[in-house]
């Protein structure tokens, strides 16, 4: 009777200690997907958060992102005037978001018209900033007349060969721009068909930052 009585205390000893190490281990991962839960609840309300910032600081709603680019005041300076190579120049402001949009664009047309175009750049005036080390080799622009009237970038201005004024404007329509929904390589590529373009003024909705200085109220 004795030994029953010692195996019965020892089974029942073994199974509360059982029973004590599975509630500890199922409330442990119960912890953990709480944790896991909440972590993945923040997660999603900081890039909603985010998304939100982004979209009424920088991209207006459609009906209000018209932008109207007209060329009649740009011209090339005297130094780059005349007949040569296509000549493309990138209007951009550092500050602004919406040239993330297109930098991986304009590094894939450097490579794409190496030797055939003249890339360049023009900086939004006071504004700070330097290029994607990619971006690089386009040559700077310290000014260029008629950009002063510029009303929004990232956009770009393209001469052709013969020193016309072929395109101004953006880069395409909508918040990003690449190669399957730009409007630029259709333009250089006709140019180095010798075919005319002829685009100096033009209308767009998309994602863009104003270039002229805003004057608080």
């Amino acid at each position: 009777m004795l030994r029953h009585s010692v195996t019965y205390r020892f089974c029942a000893s073994h199974g509360t200690l059982y029973y004590l190490v599975r509630a500890v281990f199922m409330n442990r991962t119960t912890v953990k997907k709480i944790l896991i839960g909440i972590a993945m609840i923040l997660w999603l309300g900081s890039m909603v958060t985010g998304l939100w910032w982004y979209k009424t600081r920088f991209i207006r709603p459609f009906s209000e992102t018209t932008a109207v680019f007209s060329g009649q005041q740009l011209r090339l300076p005297s130094s780059l005037a005349g007949a040569g190579k296509i000549r493309f120049v990138h209007f951009w402001d550092p500050s602004c978001p919406c040239n993330v949009g297109n930098q991986q664009h304009l590094v894939e047309m450097l490579e794409r018209y190496a030797g055939q175009v003249d890339f360049f750049h023009l900086q939004k005036p006071a504004s700070s900033g330097q290029l994607p080390k990619a971006l690089r080799s386009m040559r700077h622009l310290s000014g260029l007349p008629g950009a002063e009237d510029l009303p929004a970038s990232p956009a770009v201005a393209i001469w052709d060969q013969t020193g016309q004024l072929a395109y101004f404007g953006p880069y395409s329509e909508g918040a990003v721009c690449n190669s399957s929904n730009s409007f630029i390589e259709p333009v250089l590529d006709a140019l180095l068909d010798n075919r005319p373009v002829a685009a100096a003024n033009t209308l767009a909705v998309g994602c863009f930052c104003d270039w002229q200085p805003v004057n608080d109220p």
